[in-house]
C-alpha cells in the first residue's frame, strides 16, 4: 500500500507597515508605485476586514493574537503608560502579550511551521 501523500501547507507573508494607509499602494487603488507588493497581493490574499488602532504596538498585539489590543494586554504603547497613570496593576495593559492570549507564532509551530519574524518587534 502506498503512503497518504503529505498536504502541502501554503507560504505567507505578512506585512505591518506604520503611517501607511489601507488605499496608499497600487493594489488597493493608491497613488504610489509599489510593484512588487502589488504582484504579491495579485497572486495571494489581501485582507480587507482588518483593524487597528491609533498606535503600532497595540495594532502589532491584535494581528500577532488575533484579539483585542486589550485582552492581549497592550492597552495603550508602553512610552505613553509609563507618563500618564500607573497603568500596572490594570488588566490589559500588562505592556507585554499576555497569557491570556496565544501568539499567532506560537499556533504555527505547532503546526509545523517555520517562523520568521523582522521589524520592531
Amino acid at each position: 500500500m502506498g503512503s497518504i501523500p503529505e498536504q502541502k501547507r501554503p507560504n505567507f507573508l505578512v506585512i505591518v507597515a506604520d503611517d501607511l494607509g489601507y488605499s496608499d499602494i497600487g493594489c488597493f487603488g493608491g497613488e504610489i508605485s509599489t510593484p512588487n507588493l502589488d504582484r504579491l497581493s495579485h497572486t495571494g490574499v489581501r485582507l480587507s476586514n482588518s483593524h487597528t488602532t491609533s498606535a503600532c504596538s497595540p495594532t502589532r498585539s491584535m494581528l500577532m493574537s488575533g484579539t483585542y489590543n486589550h485582552i492581549a494586554g497592550l492597552g495603550e504603547m508602553v512610552e505613553h503608560m509609563a507618563k500618564d497613570v500607573d497603568y500596572a496593576s490594570e488588566p490589559g495593559y500588562e505592556g507585554y502579550l499576555n497569557f491570556l492570549v496565544v501568539a499567532l507564532s506560537e499556533v504555527l509551530q505547532g503546526a509545523g511551521y517555520k517562523n520568521i519574524m523582522s521589524g520592531k518587534w
